[in-house]
């Protein structure tokens, strides 16, 4: 006769107790150390860190235990979506914090706050568009660029940041240890490349050509938003060679979003009020 072995229970399991012992009603600090120990395991804090609360409001209102465990999982579900919102943002790279909810439209009239609310719902993302902001320095250019891309990370999109200089000094150092291609692919994953400063140096004709590939990369598949201090015909002076301009041109404007800021400066404005009242 064969004798049947029992298989121990894994390290895992055996270390979650049950606070039930022969049908009693466990303590209510047995019923806590249960729950500590299966949400660890289970790896979620939030509803290790709510589920006391979420009972508490459940005995008032008297909910099902179906709708108790609903709040429970929909509270988990939201606080981990926040998480991975935050870090799409985080990763994203701006350099400071910029919100749309933080833009004061009334000191930059020459903006449209519909405009603006409307490329928040992030469908020009979805739909690989570009979005081009053109202004002069201190009119709101990279605060709503960088807003704008916040909002498309925390709308789940994966986004990247880089100033038009950091880029093309990027792709040339790709280029010559023979990564180029490796780079302007993961360039062209990118959902939302926001592209900063674009026009304040000019660019020589491989800087120019290298940037050329990243915008050839994503055009039509990815979007892009860039942010310049120079109009379009103006671009000659960042962009030398004439063609070459006009192509760049031609791809950052075709079938996307074109948003003036105007000339007059609110940082300026702002500081010379801030002489003025201090007087």
């Amino acid at each position: 006769m064969t004798t049947s072995t029992r298989t121990a229970p894994s390290s895992s399991a055996a270390s979650t107790t049950r606070p039930s012992v022969g049908g009693r009603q466990p303590s209510e600090q047995a019923i806590d150390a249960a729950i500590d120990s299966a949400t660890r395991l289970l790896r979620l804090p939030t509803l290790r860190d709510r589920y006391a609360e979420i009972a508490d409001a459940a005995s008032r209102e008297q909910l099902s235990y179906r709708a108790f465990l609903s709040e429970l999982l929909l509270a988990e579900c939201d606080d981990r979506e926040q998480r991975r919102a935050g870090r799409r943002v985080h990763e994203a790279g701006f350099p400071r914090p910029k919100t749309l909810a933080d833009f004061d439209f009334t000191a930059n009239t020459a903006i449209n706050p519909a405009t603006i609310n409307t490329l928040a719902g992030c469908g020009w993302v979805s739909k690989g568009q570009s979005l081009c902001l053109i202004g002069d320095s201190g009119t709101g250019k990279s605060h709503l660029l960088i807003g704008l891309g916040t909002a498309a990370a925390q709308a789940g999109h994966k986004v990247r940041y880089v100033l038009a200089a950091k880029l093309v000094n990027e792709l040339i150092e790709a280029a010559d240890e023979r990564q180029l291609s490796r780079t302007i692919t993961r360039y062209g994953r990118v959902e939302l490349l926001c592209l900063d400063e674009l026009g304040y140096m000019g660019l020589d004709k491989r800087g120019s050509e290298l940037l050329f590939q990243v915008l050839t990369e994503r055009e039509e598949k990815t979007a892009i938003a860039i942010a310049s201090n120079d109009s379009f015909s103006g671009w000659t002076k960042t962009f030398t060679e004439p063609r070459l301009c006009a192509a760049i041109v031609d791809r950052l404007t075709f079938g996307g979003n074109i948003i003036e800021t105007g000339t007059s400066s609110y940082r300026l404005a702002h500081a010379r009020s801030q002489r003025t009242r201090n007087a």
